[in-house]
């Protein structure tokens, strides 16, 4: 039916030596293609090789994430990965964003990192896949302040509060990621569903994180991401079909995949 999973680390040495056969698996029951964000420098080449073994259906993204900035050789890196956005295309700009829930040492060098990636992002006209975990209002900041009617992405993962998918809903040209956390048991997020336009929604995976249920704990892989599709769904009161088609559009609207129609 034409999935597009949003967000997913296929290129990641978890799947080694699977990649190819995940991708046939994907393939086979009915995965358009697999966006992939970036995590560092030293997650580049990986990604790419995928990427370019598959181009017609792994498509790059170009960013360093928040749990990346460790020490203040941050701005070094920043300029290494942002030489890379010149040598080829890509379909966004990510994964980025501000992480307060592991270590706040670096906060101040995350959002710094954060508001200059999004900086980026407007100069190529590109959209942010942004990663936030206990820093919404960090991360609403950035937007306001570098730019949020010249910004477009996607929250990705979106696991906030009541209050956070309002202050999200707010942004012209923002929409939210949903994965396999909309499975678990104690989650709000069909709840919260229900109050999200469908146009704002796209469907991801995370792999290797986040499995949904019933592979909740394991290794997640691209395939898993139909339960989250139904669980979508279900909590919207449409058609498996439906959700896909009107997700994929919305995927298709964001980023930048060439060789794709909506």
């Amino acid at each position: 039916m034409g999935l597009i999973d949003t967000h997913c680390h296929l290129y990641l040495e978890d799947f080694d030596p699977e990649q190819d056969e995940l991708v046939r698996i994907a393939q086979e029951t009915g995965i358009e293609s697999l966006l992939l964000p970036n995590i560092d420098t030293t997650t580049i080449d990986r990604m790419l090789a995928l990427c370019d073994r598959y181009p017609r259906f792994a498509y790059p993204m170009m960013g360093l994430h928040p749990t990346s900035v460790v020490d203040k050789n941050y701005v070094n890196v920043l300029r290494q990965i942002e030489s890379r956005l010149s040598q080829r295309p890509y379909c966004g700009i990510g994964e980025i964003g501000v992480d307060l829930y592991w270590d706040k040492s670096f906060r101040e060098e995350q959002q710094i990192a954060f508001e200059e990636q999004l900086r980026w992002s407007i100069d190529m006209d590109l959209p942010v896949a942004i990663h936030t975990r206990n820093a919404y209002p960090e991360v609403l900041e950035g937007i306001y302040k570098v730019g949020a009617d010249k910004l477009k992405g996607v929250f990705h993962c979106f696991a906030g509060t009541r209050e956070d998918l309002e202050e999200v809903l707010n942004l012209p040209n923002f929409k939210i990621g949903i994965n396999g956390v909309i499975t678990f048991k104690n989650s709000n997020l069909p709840e919260l569903l229900r109050s999200v336009p469908i146009n704002k929604i796209v469907l991801e995976t995370d792999a290797p994180y986040l499995a949904p249920v019933p592979y909740r704990g394991k290794r997640n892989l691209p395939h898993y991401i139909w339960k989250t599709a139904e669980k979508v769904a279900q909590a919207l009161n449409l058609t498996l079909e439906d959700t896909v088609k009107l997700t994929r559009k919305n995927a298709l609207e964001l980023f930048k995949t060439p060789n794709k129609t909506v």
